[in-house]
């Protein structure tokens, strides 16, 4: 039998005390959420490897470093309104929910949008929820963000949801060149403005639906 406090706890601290995170409330924050309880029973066993894990068909939850790293970047505080984009079964909104007042998490799937909120409800997490909706257009209903992350890789961050930033918001996300390599990247708002700057490299499966356009080749 799996000892999963143990996994965790190895998760912590080989993956993501060791790539650069150092934020003390994002390590407790990984340290308090049971991430086997976001995957199928069969997956339990290896729900802390360090890899994106497949949770529906085309969908994942985030490789830990990487989630961990796009968190520090975003820095969510404690009095912080977070909007979670493509959550799938919700892990990455738990972990969310230690570190913000309030999340959002908005889900396509109406299938992994039931299971993540009775995962969330089942480990009485009460500032968190799960919507259903399409994932290129954000939540308007509850904007401004003070936080925005994607749970998984993008071509390009829809300017409907930047837009949906507060002002001095931080948006986080794994965007892919057209080369395909993906990059963890951090937009910021101030006023009408947004400025982007790269992070570090990341090989994170895309989001359905922001693949890159193909362009029409003569």
């Amino acid at each position: 039998m799996t000892d999963f406090a143990a996994a965790r706890l190895n998760m912590v601290e080989s993956q993501i005390r060791t790539n650069k995170v150092t934020d003390q409330r994002i390590i407790a924050a990984f340290e308090a959420v049971p991430r086997e309880l976001f995957v199928d029973q069969a997956k339990r066993g290896i729900a802390y490897i360090d890899e994106d894990l497949e949770v529906a068909a085309g969908r994942y939850l985030m490789e830990p470093m990487v989630l961990a790293r796009l968190l520090q970047a975003a820095g969510p505080q404690p009095g912080d309104i977070t909007l979670d984009v493509g959550c799938a079964t919700g892990y990455s909104t738990a972990v969310l929910a230690q570190l913000s007042e309030t999340v959002v998490g908005v889900e396509s799937d109406r299938q992994l949008m039931d299971e993540a909120n009775r995962t969330l409800n089942a480990l009485d997490v009460d500032n968190a929820v799960v919507v259903e909706g399409a994932l290129n257009v954000g939540y308007q209903k509850q904007a401004p963000y003070n936080v925005i992350v994607f749970q998984g890789a993008v071509s390009a961050v829809p300017d409907t949801v930047k837009r949906q930033l507060s002002d001095g918001g931080r948006l986080a996300a794994v965007v892919c060149d057209e080369a395909g390599i993906g990059r963890g990247t951090l937009v910021q708002r101030s006023g009408d403005s947004f400025s982007a700057r790269v992070l570090f490299d990341a090989a994170t499966p895309l989001l359905p639906g922001f693949e890159r356009e193909v362009g029409f080749v003569f």
